[in-house]
């Protein structure tokens, strides 16, 4: 019988003599024991995963495990780190395959894993779709407000503070699970969002695509002076350097949004941007859905017809996720669904 992953590393904590933590990691695996639907989701969806429209087969049927997991599990586990520990729970549904995506979603200030996770309703998707979802947790210690910290420059660079610990804590779900390197993919709200976009910027041959939801371009600040003027003004102009390597990203910002102004989704975009070398053409659609907020949609295609980069601009929105759900903070349930957009983003940019 294979242990689940949880279990091994409650194993390996006790042999090495660290009875504290194995023991609060088995705390933790009794109270998200998946005896329910996960953490924010009503419903558990059982069925294989579907096709979105214009996009590969998100799964390679062919890789399937011989066994497919009863049930879907969400655990919480420890990654550690060289100087630090990083706790997070990691999402498995019940049609994971081996050569299945990896998203990782990184949450905002005051926020944990099980609230994003209520809030994004990205576990539902991970059912649909048969991909894998990883929400590292920010610690008090770290930053009072479980904000990860964007604006230091100690953690804006490769190998260093917390994008070694969340590039680290990726590689390691690769390796366990059987993951396709190709693909990837981070994401985040908020001062998560920030993270997610220094993440792909320091670890562009790890993350395939890149989402930030109400966030920030790296490099847009390298101390709390400066992050509270950017996150009114956006990133000063000298601390504004482009993109070493292209990665396909996606942004969502409210154009009310007044804790986080839009002008930084305009800098993440063109920092991104003058990372790739092929022409791009712009597309603008203006859509919005039916008793929800209207948006523009600028779509940045390659020679090829691709959507490598794609900023959503929500009419009258704040600082919210788009189309959230309410059991979780900071959403906006009237949409878009920004959730499946980046999915449907992510998936598309193949491997």
């Amino acid at each position: 019988m294979r242990l689940p992953p949880s279990m091994l590393e409650a194993t390996r904590l006790t042999r090495e003599g660290r009875l504290s933590e194995a023991a609060a990691l088995l705390r933790g695996l009794l109270v998200s024991a998946p005896t329910s639907a996960p953490v924010g989701d009503a419903t558990i969806l059982r069925h294989q995963p579907a096709r979105l429209p214009g996009t590969a087969d998100p799964i390679d049927r062919s890789a399937r495990a011989p066994e497919a997991a009863a049930s879907p599990c969400f655990e919480a586990l420890v990654y550690a780190g060289a100087h630090r520990r990083l706790t997070y729970k990691l999402y498995m549904p019940a049609n994971a395959a081996a050569g299945a995506p990896l998203l990782v979603m990184l949450h905002g200030c005051t926020q944990t894993p099980d609230d994003f996770a209520a809030g994004t309703r990205m576990n539902r998707l991970a059912d649909e779709y048969g991909f894998l979802v990883a929400y590292p947790e920010q610690t008090r210690s770290a930053n009072a407000s479980r904000c990860w910290n964007w604006f230091r420059s100690g953690d804006q660079r490769r190998d260093a503070g917390e994008p070694a610990l969340i590039s680290g804590m990726t590689r390691e779900i690769v390796d366990r699970h059987a993951i396709d390197p190709r693909r990837v993919y981070v994401a985040g709200l908020s001062a998560g969002g920030a993270a997610a976009a220094i993440m792909g910027e320091t670890y562009p041959d790890l993350y395939a695509a890149v989402g930030v939801h109400s966030g920030l371009a790296c490099g847009a600040a390298s101390d709390m002076a400066g992050a509270m003027m950017a996150m009114r003004r956006g990133g000063a102009q000298t601390q504004m350097r482009p993109a070493a390597t292209f990665v396909p990203t996606i942004t969502f910002h409210g154009d009310r949004d007044t804790t986080v102004d839009k002008i930084n989704s305009d800098e993440i975009i063109a920092r991104a941007r003058h990372g790739e070398a092929s022409a791009l053409t712009l597309e603008t659609v203006r859509g919005g859905t039916p008793g929800g907020r209207s948006h523009v949609r600028r779509i940045l295609r390659d020679p090829q017809g691709r959507s490598r980069l794609e900023q959503w601009t929500i009419q009258g929105a704040g600082h919210a996720w788009a189309g959230g759900d309410p059991a979780g903070s900071y959403t906006d349930p009237t949409g878009p669904d920004a959730s499946r957009e980046m999915v449907r983003f992510f998936l598309a940019q193949g491997g």
